[in-house]
């Protein structure tokens, strides 16, 4: 059963400055606009084409008014094309459904729309267009805090929240001693929250949202500002909200934690619904967007390329194992270091050597390719880093080439690079990136012993 419908859900921003600098002057403009006339303070030139669309769609938006579901409508339809470089499409056309149950992902870089949407489904702001059916009580965590009013301690801001989340005051005190408890914030709990920590701030924030019961849970970034153990408590938390039959809807940077979490995701990019489908696809193809060409070297002549006389490079590919076709490199497939080189003199045995750097520079490991003489010609040449044992970062390949197995006759710092993505997942577990270049997966016996 759907519990979350969103219709063609669109929203605009003006850019700039929004008020025409005096009250009486916003007055006189609001007066013009609920009577559909012209903007009295537009620019010589321009054209108030809001105005213009008022009224054209409001039969539209009358409908479903007697459903049960409650719905958050835009009022006039635009289109996209009828506004002046002043505005600024933060939301186009979006539409999906959420299931009773799922915990939903979405995904998208800085900029994307996915705060914009969280907040018209919590009703912070309305659509310019397109409508939102919700069926139950929202309650949302969107930023560290929301909802709390600084001058009041902890205690307060959880009856507070209640009463906005629509509980009843019996409710909030059958539940009190658990959120507090979940928030670690006991010894506190009656100091003015404005004393308080980030950390703390967002524990009792995110207690009194997945306590109180809500039919839907919104959270955006959460994990971002606790720690190892808050993340562990939280995500169990949000696993056990959707097993009760609640929803979830989460966002989140941290493709481990939504791996973890989410069966299903959306992909937004620039304020459109760019992939909606199972949460392996979506997270690659959200790496792929930002790692074009990375993990590639090439050279299309021996006369430019990388080298000497005895050996120049034509092309370095560093590819996924388990998907030659795709450039996401993870921390739990096999990484394949291709090399193409020419070999110019045949009259002495070379080698290609790396050296593996990561972004502190420090070396990983070093390889090299067995020494002997080679006919003059292209070869290929290639080695595998095995899965489950790069940590997640950036890393760089430098370059030796090496005469009679001793010598290295030259060197090139930096000549490939790529990125190493954690989006396995992991069971109540922590989501941050753990410490140190490497990161195997060592077998581990635990037995009890006799006392």
């Amino acid at each position: 059963m759907s519990v979350i419908s969103v219709e063609n859900v669109s929203k605009l921003y003006r850019l700039g400055e929004v008020g025409t600098g005096t009250l009486a002057h916003d007055l006189n403009r609001w007066w013009h606009k609920i009577r559909g006339k012209e903007d009295p303070y537009l620019k010589i030139g321009q054209v108030n084409d809001r105005t213009k669309k008022a009224g054209k769609d409001d039969e539209s938006n009358s409908k479903n008014t007697t459903s049960p579901t409650k719905s958050i409508s835009a009022f006039p339809r635009f289109s996209f094309s009828e506004f002046s470089r002043d505005y600024v499409w933060a939301l186009k056309d979006i539409n999906f459904e959420v299931r009773q149950g799922e915990i939903l992902g979405i995904i998208g870089r800085n900029g994307a729309g996915k705060s914009t949407l969280l907040k018209i489904l919590s009703r912070v702001t309305m659509p310019t267009t397109g409508q939102i059916k919700v069926k139950g009580r929202i309650a949302s965590l969107l930023e560290v805090g929301t909802g709390f009013h600084p001058d009041l301690t902890g205690r307060d801001n959880i009856y507070l929240n209640g009463a906005i989340l629509g509980m009843r005051k019996h409710e909030i005190k059958s539940k009190f001693d658990e959120i507090v408890d979940f928030a670690g914030v006991e010894r506190y709990i009656d100091t003015p929250v404005k004393r308080y920590s980030s950390g703390m701030y967002v524990r009792l924030a995110f207690a009194v949202a997945a306590h109180l019961e809500p039919e839907i849970l919104v959270v955006d970034e959460v994990l971002a500002v606790g720690d190892a153990e808050f993340q562990k408590k939280c995500l169990g938390k949000m696993q056990d909200v959707a097993g009760h039959g609640r929803t979830v809807l989460f966002v989140s940077h941290n493709m481990t934690a939504v791996q973890s979490l989410c069966r299903r995701a959306l992909l937004l990019a620039q304020g459109q619904l760019f992939m909606e489908g199972p949460v392996p696809s979506v997270i690659a193809r959200y790496f792929e967007e930002g790692q074009s060409g990375d993990g590639i070297s090439l050279w299309s002549s021996a006369e430019t390329a990388p080298g000497n006389h005895l050996l120049r490079i034509k092309q370095i590919r560093v590819l996924n194992d388990s998907d030659r076709t795709g450039n996401l490199l993870t921390m739990q497939s096999p990484v394949l270091v291709e090399t193409d080189f020419w070999v110019i003199n045949n009259s002495v045995a070379t080698h290609i050597t790396y050296h593996l750097f990561n972004e502190q520079g420090i070396i990983v490991l070093t390889s090299g390719c067995q020494s002997e003489k080679r006919t003059e010609g292209l070869y290929k040449s290639s080695f595998r880093l095995p899965a489950n044992l790069l940590n997640s970062g950036r890393y760089f390949l430098k370059l030796l080439i090496v005469e009679n197995g001793t010598k290295a006759t030259y060197e090139k710092e930096g000549i490939v690079s790529f990125t190493v993505q954690d989006t396995g997942e992991r069971d109540h577990a922590y989501m941050g990136r753990e410490p140190g270049v490497v990161q195997i997966k060592l077998a581990w016996n635990t037995e009890p012993l006799a006392a």
